[in-house]
């Protein structure tokens, strides 16, 4: 783990996505974060010290999913199929798929292993999921306040984790997406798909893939928008929790699934679409989904003596 120092700092932009707005102060104590997202093998260790089965490897309750066709209740998860050809970008459904399956251990479905990417992050974790483990590792998720801080490396008011070009120098400084999301990859970075944890350069902090690769989930729950800037320094929030659960429900969905905010972008974040690998970017994440772009990285509050690793 890293140690993050304790600060104040500007959360949110007023630059880009809606929902990254109003830009306001945040106090942040200082806490340790794991340097890196959790990886297969950190993962697997817990399973296996544990038993522990992630949600997507449970069939749905139709108690759970009012109007759900019985075929579709069983132990999914969802996937990125790339498309043949350009498509309509209004419509996910068309690169995303319901896969029968698909798990932490079989990221693409059936047939699919991670026996050569133990040190890619896990994915396919849903958010009980990672607080399981957070659990049992003796820590706790971030809160997306905590995340965001970290992740700027200890910088204010820069576009990256690094500074204020995507590709300074044209070096790839994050696993996204080059070319025309989502039918066409050109893996300019080298990679299509996860990548090795630590592939580039860390943020300031010390900290690996605080941007692309994997969303991460955070433990607070979802809003459209940021709190309005405080007036008075007396009152600027410290150590925020978010807002609460009766607010983050999708008001377009007649099933009632409370959402957790996800930061970070991953390897589908692309130039024309998403352009969310950025410290700002956050979006709203069903607890109950899990997918094959997301993880997760924990963290410890305390001193910064208590920790000795």
């Amino acid at each position: 783990m890293t140690w993050i120092p304790g600060g104040t700092f500007l959360m949110g932009s007023n630059d880009h996505y809606p929902e990254e707005a109003p830009v306001h102060r945040v106090i942040v104590d200082g806490f340790w974060m794991d340097t890196s997202p959790v990886t297969n093998a950190e993962f697997k260790k817990f399973v296996d010290e544990t038993g522990y089965v992630t949600f997507c490897e449970k069939a749905p309750e139709a108690s759970q999913y009012p109007g759900a066709r019985p075929e579709m209740l069983e132990a999914a998860s969802v996937v990125f199929v790339k498309p043949s050809q350009k498509v309509d970008l209004r419509n996910p459904h068309l690169w995303w798929s319901f896969v029968f399956g698909a798990n932490w251990k079989q990221p693409q479905g059936p047939g699919s292993t991670i026996q050569n990417r133990m040190d890619h992050p896990v994915v396919h974790i849903a958010f009980e999921d990672a607080q399981a483990y957070a659990k049992w590792a003796g820590k706790k998720l971030p809160t997306e306040a905590e995340w965001e801080y970290a992740a700027r490396g200890g910088h204010e008011s820069l576009e990256y984790a690094w500074g204020s070009e995507l590709e300074p120098g044209g070096e790839h400084r994050a696993n996204i997406w080059q070319g025309e999301f989502p039918w066409q990859n050109l893996t300019k970075d080298g990679y299509e798909g996860t990548s090795p944890v630590q592939s580039y350069l860390p943020n300031d902090y010390g900290l690996y893939d605080m941007i692309g690769n994997v969303w991460e989930w955070t433990v607070d729950w979802y809003a459209p928008r940021h709190p309005e800037e405080k007036q008075k320094a007396c009152c600027i929030p410290k150590n925020p929790r978010g807002p609460a659960q009766e607010g983050s429900y999708d008001p377009r969905s007649h099933v009632k699934i409370p959402r957790k905010v996800m930061k970070g972008g991953s390897h589908l974040c692309a130039p024309n679409y998403c352009r969310r690998y950025r410290p700002s970017a956050r979006m709203a994440q069903p607890i109950d989904t899990s997918t094959s772009h997301l993880g997760f990285r924990c963290v410890v509050r305390g001193e910064r003596s208590e920790i000795k690793r």
